[in-house]
C-alpha cells in the first residue's frame, strides 16, 4: 500500500498530529535497556547448546590455530562494523522505499556527526505496518535471522555476527516501543531531525 505524502496535509481535518521523539543522545542511552536482554535472550541458548565451545582449552586451541592472525582481527571486526552500519541503514531505506510513492527519491541517508551515527530518513507519510517492517527489517536480516542460523549449526562466528547487529538494532526497537500503542489505522512519518517519528490519527 503507497501513501502519497500529501494524504494529512488533504485532510487535515481528519487527523491529529502526535510527535514521539528523542535525540540521537537520549536514544543512545534508552537503547541500553534492550541491550541486556538481547545478550541473554540469544548467549543463554548458545552456550547451553554448545558448551565445549567456550572452555578453556576450545579457546586455547583457536589462539594457538589462529597464531598473528588474531591480532588482526579488531581491524576486521572495524571493518565489519562500518560496511554493517550501511548495511543496516540501506535495508530500512530499501524496505520502505517499496511503499512510497517517489521510491527511493523519498529515501535520504545522513549521519550524525556528532555521535558518530549513521541514519536513514523516510520522507513520505506511511501506514504504520510498512514503516514499523522498515524498521524492524535490519535487526531481522542482519541481526535475528544470522544468529538463529549461528546457533542451530554451532558457527560462533556466525552467532556473534548476528549478535553484534542485534544489538546494533536497539535503537530501531527503541522507536518501534515507542509506537506499541498506535493503532493499524494510524500513518507514521519518520521526523526529519530527531529519532523517532510524528503519527497521524483518526479523530
Amino acid at each position: 500500500m503507497k501513501v502519497n505524502s500529501e494524504v494529512y496535509l488533504q485532510n487535515e481535518a481528519l487527523y491529529e498530529k502526535s510527535e514521539l521523539t528523542m535525540t540521537a543522545a537520549e536514544a543512545n542511552v534508552k537503547a541500553l535497556v534492550f541491550m541486556l536482554p538481547i545478550l541473554v535472550l540469544y548467549m543463554v541458548p548458545y552456550v547451553l547448546l554448545w558448551p565445549e565451545q567456550f572452555s578453556f582449552q576450545a579457546i586455547e586451541s583457536f589462539v594457538l590455530k589462529q597464531g598473528t592472525l588474531v591480532l588482526v582481527y579488531p581491524f576486521l571486526m572495524l571493518l565489519v562494523f562500518v560496511l554493517g552500519a550501511v548495511v543496516h541503514e540501506l535495508l530500512h531505506g530499501l524496505t520502505w522505499a517499496v511503499f512510497c510513492k517517489s521510491g527511493v527519491k523519498s529515501i535520504k541517508y545522513c549521519v550524525h556527526w556528532r555521535y558518530l551515527t549513521p541514519y536513514c530518513h523516510c520522507q513520505e507519510v506511511l501506514p504504520l505496518r510498512p514503516y514499523v517492517l522498515g524498521g524492524i527489517m535490519p535487526g531481522l536480516v542482519m541481526g535475528l535471522l544470522p544468529a538463529l542460523a549461528g546457533m542451530v549449526t554451532g558457527t560462533l562466528l556466525l552467532f556473534l555476527f548476528g549478535l553484534f547487529f542485534s544489538i546494533a538494532a536497539s535503537g530501531d526497537l527503541l522507536v518501534l516501543w515507542m509506537l506499541r500503542h498506535a493503532k493499524a489505522a494510524d500513518l507514521v512519518q519518520d521526523h526529519p531531525e530527531k529519532i523517532g517519528c510524528y503519527v497521524f490519527s483518526r479523530k
